[in-house]
């Protein structure tokens, strides 16, 4: 008989395969670069995600290395709205859509552009 553990995950945030090939090809051109994702106070029902190209984290930012040539920020302040979000980029018709498989969100707004956290 074996016992297993359950330890939570401490993850910040992760990415899709996709989504890693996504921004290295972005970042391609931009060596040292780094994507930064925080969140804004927006929309009907709170928070809205902001993903910027950044030249570096700022002090505080929760650092992710998600390949060997992305670097991922999480703000400081957006951790707890974002623990454990899974971005992925996914083909959307002819469109690529970056999307945000956040768990702790218990409530969204009907047009997408906004999310609240339990």
């Amino acid at each position: 008989m074996t016992v297993e553990t359950f330890v939570p995950s401490t993850s910040v945030v992760t990415l899709t395969d996709s989504a890693i090939k996504h921004f290295e090809k972005k970042l391609s051109s931009q060596p040292g670069k780094c994507i930064r994702l925080s969140t804004k106070l927006s929309g009907c029902t709170g928070y809205a995600y902001v993903l910027d190209f950044a030249d570096a984290p700022q002090a505080g930012d929760e650092i992710i290395a998600a390949s060997p040539t992305l670097t991922v920020a999480v703000a400081e302040d957006a951790v707890d709205l974002l623990r454990n979000t899974e971005i992925d980029y996914v083909m959307e018709g002819v469109n690529g859509v970056i999307k945000y498989h956040n768990p702790n969100v218990v409530d969204e707004c009907g047009c997408g552009e906004s999310f609240n956290v339990g």
